[in-house]
């Protein structure tokens, strides 16, 4: 990782340290949404700023824009080529969770942003999208990018691109709700908390009235912790076997929020095992998305200072 400026840097290494505080955050949002990977979204972003230090840093009049076209295009190269691996993936694909740190010393210029455009079901819609639509998406509708400067990144016509953004965007209206940009925040809490009272009591008739008739469950575990693969339909078939699993594991529940959602991490003598990302509509909790391939777990459980948990000891389902 690149540091700071200081007076012992020649002009150059002044221009890279500059561009790495100024940009690299930038970067890494665009990355992480383009991939839903933290640890491929940072490669990414270090082989852009790599490349940048073997070009003439001073005749680029954009560096921003430079490094932006680099990693877009980096991104794209990396979907074609995950495209067939996640087709091949063992159970549900969720993406990586991001959650926020609970050390007020970690450098936020290395942590990725959270809003909406980060939410669980937003980024399993674009992970069904081509390459290219999901690119064209990211680009214009989440970072605002004209259609003649996505144009110049993917080269393709803004005519292509802009036909490649609204099949995304048609996408992502169709399966993703408008209502739950509109949920008040303490409403979203409060749904959390019950949730993790619930299920901490162990007692079945408390948890189901915080979850919705047709809630709908998936962990994801890559085949590297027990779990279900399948998906988990209807508020009678989800909770049974939860509360079974957090009373075998003696799980200890917290709420911090998952991609921006209410959420919950599962800690276990000092481990992460699990994160969870809760989907809420009218006070319930409509999806709950855990993760629990401990290879997706490393950027949440360094956000809240835990060490990786090995997969022998995940959670189970």
């Amino acid at each position: 990782m690149m540091t700071a400026t200081n007076a012992g840097q020649t002009p150059i290494e002044n221009a890279l340290s500059d561009a790495w505080a100024q940009h690299h955050r930038y970067l890494l949002d665009v990355a992480y949404r383009m991939l839903g990977s933290v640890s491929e979204a940072e490669d990414a972003v270090q082989e852009a700023f790599t490349r940048l230090l073997r070009a003439d840093v001073g005749s680029i009049a954009d560096v921003r824009g430079w490094l932006v076209t680099v990693v877009s295009r980096l991104c794209l190269d990396q979907l074609r080529s995950a495209k067939s691996r996640h087709e091949t993936y063992v159970g549900p694909w969720l993406p990586e969770p991001v959650i926020g740190a609970d050390d007020p010393a970690d450098d936020p210029a290395d942590r990725v942003t959270l809003d909406d455009s980060v939410r669980m079901a937003l980024l399993i819609v674009l992970e069904r999208l081509s390459p290219a639509e999901r690119a064209a998406f990211v680009l214009h509708d989440v970072f605002q990018f004209s259609f003649e400067a996505v144009a110049k990144i993917m080269e393709k016509s803004p005519a292509a691109c802009r036909q490649l953004a609204s099949r995304a965007r048609r996408h992502v209206q169709e399966e993703t709700s408008p209502a739950r940009f509109d949920v008040n925040p303490a409403d979203l809490n409060r749904v959390a908390d019950q949730f993790i009272a619930a299920a901490t009591s162990g007692a079945l008739n408390a948890l189901m009235p915080v979850l919705d008739s047709n809630v709908v469950g998936h962990a994801d575990s890559g085949g590297l912790a027990p779990a279900r693969r399948d998906l988990v339909t209807r508020r009678d078939v989800v909770a049974p076997p939860l509360l079974k699993v957090l009373a075998q594991r003696r799980a200890v529940l917290k709420p911090m929020p998952v991609n921006g959602e209410p959420g919950v991490v599962v800690l276990q003598d000092g481990r992460l095992p699990a994160a969870i990302s809760l989907a809420v509509r009218d006070g319930l909790v409509i999806q709950i998305h855990a993760i629990v391939n401990p290879l997706k777990l490393a950027y949440a459980s360094a956000a809240i200072n835990r060490p990786l948990v090995s997969p022998s000891g995940s959670f189970e389902a």
